[in-house]
């Protein structure tokens, strides 16, 4: 669940020994947050597409992967060595001591088109559970007569850009305690509803449905294409190597750092794949091949139209706050850079503050770059969600973009640096075969990511 990664990050600030006193189970849970997020809704889909046989498989691939690739980035929070080293409190710090300079600004790229294309797809997660509430409340008062019921997802996008034009504007708003426990409270709290409510309809009928080559469509190319989708919202759901190193920055040690964060790693991803593994299976178990995109939103469930409800509200308090976690960086990082080009521009650094009316003793910090350029990235990530309003495709471009480079290639690229493993060692060619195949599989999956936009993009009508 992405809301506790920036608690994450600034709980490790303080750089003492003795102000890290996280735990492998303290980490474990940081993990299991950190991963289990929207990323499950799309997970019956998922499975649908892949079938019976390797749609489980697939999911364990895909785990066993990133706990190993984890397994190597622990071992670089230290520089040079794994336990008595320089700290990396940072995973672009861990990039620069190991891989150098010129590195870095792949790195960058990668994380910041990552954390905003993240929050493109929050927008429309967030906007397609608003509309869902409407929706299913329709639905009820009705009597399932669709007159009426059916809203614009551009309506309740731009309702979800104001609100998080006010949230940005709010000071230190990663110091906030309680955001982290209603992000944990909120994420929890629609996966187990949505576990819930694919049991109860499985044992409505009481039939496995669904088939050992999943969903079959007329061309056979449209079949690859949707496998190809299902990679990458698979790759999406796993992908945490972003947080791994501010997660280490939070243990304590003894014992080593780099050997309790791989304990945590295997507990986390464990519970986190047997999760995966019940909502996929028994979401595919309940619907077959006619799962929907998104479990909450596609029109699956109406009824107990409360409970319902209550799910598609948990994405949207944790979407809200997890939207401002993840544009925190972009912001900052543009505030810097503005403030560092033109150092002397008054209108550029000066804070003003403006009094609350009836509380004279009171006033509120006003920055005119934060004002315009915050509003200016919340606007055009709107925007574009408003042109891309689709939720399977933009996840499955999201996890395409970030795994590879990310959890793969950075992770085995330092490994071998820190070892010093030679090319042409068995070693070597391992590692580099690993990552060309993760490599071919994210490019693969952001082939089938585009090509489901364009056509979607086809049929339906922006704004």
């Amino acid at each position: 669940m992405e809301m506790e990664r920036r608690s994450v990050v600034y709980d490790s600030e303080g750089g003492d020994d003795h102000e890290r006193q996280g735990t492998v189970w303290t980490a474990t849970s940081h993990i299991v947050a950190a991963v289990v997020g929207s990323g499950v809704l799309a997970l019956a889909w998922t499975v649908a597409q892949l079938g019976w046989v390797v749609g489980p498989l697939v999911l364990l691939g895909f785990s066993c992967v990133t706990y190993y690739t984890s397994t190597l980035l622990a071992n670089c929070y230290r520089y040079p060595d794994p336990v008595s080293g320089a700290v990396n409190r940072e995973y672009i710090d861990a990039v620069r001591c190991y891989l150098g300079r010129k590195n870095v600004l792949l790195c960058g790229c990668a994380q910041y088109v990552n954390l905003w294309g993240t929050l493109v797809g929050y927008t429309i997660t967030a906007s397609t559970s608003m509309v869902a509430v409407k929706r299913v409340n329709c639905f009820h008062r009705s009597g399932f007569s669709t007159t009426g019921c059916n809203s614009s997802g551009s309506t309740y996008m731009v309702l979800f850009g104001l609100m998080q034009l006010l949230l940005s504007q709010l000071p230190s708003l990663h110091n906030i305690a309680w955001l982290s426990v209603v992000a944990v409270a909120t994420s929890f709290g629609y996966s187990f509803i949505s576990l819930g409510l694919c049991a109860a309809k499985w044992a409505s009928h009481g039939d496995v449905r669904g088939t050992l080559a999943g969903a079959s469509v007329d061309a056979p190319r449209d079949k690859a294409f949707n496998v190809l989708l299902a990679l990458g919202n698979i790759a999406f759901s796993y992908t945490f190597a972003d947080v791994l190193i501010e997660i280490q920055d939070t243990l304590k040690s003894p014992p080593a750092e780099n050997k309790t964060m791989k304990r945590a790693s295997l507990y986390g991803l464990s519970m986190t794949t047997v999760f995966y593994l019940l909502l996929g299976c028994t979401g595919y178990a309940a619907f077959g091949n006619d799962a929907p995109g998104n479990i909450l939103t596609g029109l699956a469930f109406y009824e107990p139209y409360w409970l319902v409800d209550v799910a598609n509200v948990c994405v949207i308090v944790h979407l809200a706050g997890a939207y401002q976690v993840f544009a925190q960086p972009i912001f900052a990082r543009l505030e810097s850079y503005v403030a560092c080009r033109w150092p002397d521009a008054k209108i550029i650094n000066a804070t003003y503050y403006v009094r609350v009316p009836g509380r004279p003793s009171s006033s509120v910090p006003v920055a005119p770059l934060k004002l315009v350029l915050r509003t200016v990235i919340i606007m055009f990530t709107t925007l574009v969600a408003m042109l891309l309003p689709f939720f399977n495709a933009v996840l499955g471009l999201i996890g395409a973009l970030g795994f590879w480079p990310l959890s793969v290639y950075f992770p085995v690229s330092m490994h071998i640096a820190r070892l010093k493993i030679r090319r042409g060692e068995g070693r070597w060619y391992w590692l580099q075969a690993m990552s060309f195949v993760c490599l071919l599989i994210s490019l693969a999956a952001s082939i089938g990511s585009v090509q489901d936009i364009v056509h979607n993009l086809k049929t339906a009508t922006p704004f």
